[in-house]
């Protein structure tokens, strides 16, 4: 190698608009879920509350605040110039929670 050679991991990473694009993902995401949970409470207290609406409305509610703390984690780590890869526990419990939160709001309109 020859002295002053940049080697391929020195240069200067240029993302492009690429973490832009990923922060503006997550903010939809977080968005979609924030209309679930409304809705949740919405159909929760359609005519009168049962034991199991409220209880439906709850876990919504837990599961939308998961999915809100993974997602602000992730677009926080966004502004560094090379931003870490999403961690595996991050990705099971972001999707766990998408899902989760899609099945209550299902569960609440059957």
């Amino acid at each position: 190698m020859v002295a002053g050679a940049a080697t391929p991991g020195d240069e200067a990473r240029d993302p492009g608009l690429q973490p832009e694009r990923t922060r503006l993902a997550w903010r939809r995401t977080t968005l979609s879920c924030t209309v679930v949970a409304v809705l949740a409470i919405k159909l929760a207290f359609i005519g009168e509350p049962t034991a199991a609406g409220l209880a439906g409305l709850a876990l919504s509610a837990l599961l939308w605040v998961g999915f809100l703390a993974v997602a602000h984690r992730r677009i926080r780590s966004l502004d560094a110039p090379r931003p870490p890869v999403l961690s595996v526990r991050g990705a099971v419990l972001a999707t766990g929670c998408a899902v989760a939160l899609a099945v209550c709001g299902a569960a609440l309109i059957w």
